[in-house]
């Protein structure tokens, strides 16, 4: 051991230390942030779907994972360690809130009175690109329906079935169409 000391320098293993420090000086002092920074930069796996509508789903989840351990696709594996930042967050008492369709970023997660915003490149399905464009024609002004949320940001009609079925469009109609029997 005695000459092979110099592989791993003080300098570093200080510098390690420092790193740490940071970290959990901002987990305790900072949390909301902490965990926006984490989940923009550090979640590969994160699932909007699973995470953030509440802590009996991702509970839930967990157990099935768990269930079934030897099975789990490398996907699945992945967000396992993003679940369990997610169940700290909630034991903690912090929630996540609904995306807001012009609000949102498309990579990064924001604090907006005490809670978590998730991104838009959380929506299973929704990549980078869509999520940036999604963001895009949101500062362009309101969307009219749906139809029009699907010309602006020219994202699928799964990806916008998606986010019906998680109620990110609120009472958006689905065509700029007018009924005579809406009148």
């Amino acid at each position: 051991c005695k000459t092979i000391k110099y592989m791993f320098p003080k300098a570093h293993a200080a510098a390690y230390v420092m790193m740490a420090y940071r970290i959990a000086y901002c987990k305790v002092y900072h949390p909301l942030a902490y965990y926006a920074a984490f989940f923009s930069i550090r979640a590969s796996a994160f699932s909007y779907e699973i995470m953030c509508q509440g802590r009996d789903k991702l509970e839930y989840y967990l157990a099935d994972y768990r269930k079934r351990a030897d099975t789990l696709t490398k996907k699945e594996q992945d967000q396992i360690r993003d679940m369990k930042i997610v169940q700290e967050m909630y034991a903690r008492g912090f929630e996540f809130m609904k995306i807001d369709l012009y609000r949102a970023r498309a990579k990064e997660f924001q604090i907006i009175d005490g809670k978590l915003m998730p991104s838009f490149n959380s929506i299973d399905g929704l990549g980078d690109n869509a999520a940036i464009a999604i963001a895009e024609a949101a500062k362009d002004g309101v969307f009219l329906s749906k139809d029009d949320f699907r010309e602006r940001t020219k994202v699928s009609k799964t990806v916008i079935e998606l986010m019906s079925d998680l109620g990110l469009f609120g009472d958006l109609p689905d065509s700029n169409q007018l009924s005579l029997f809406d009148l």
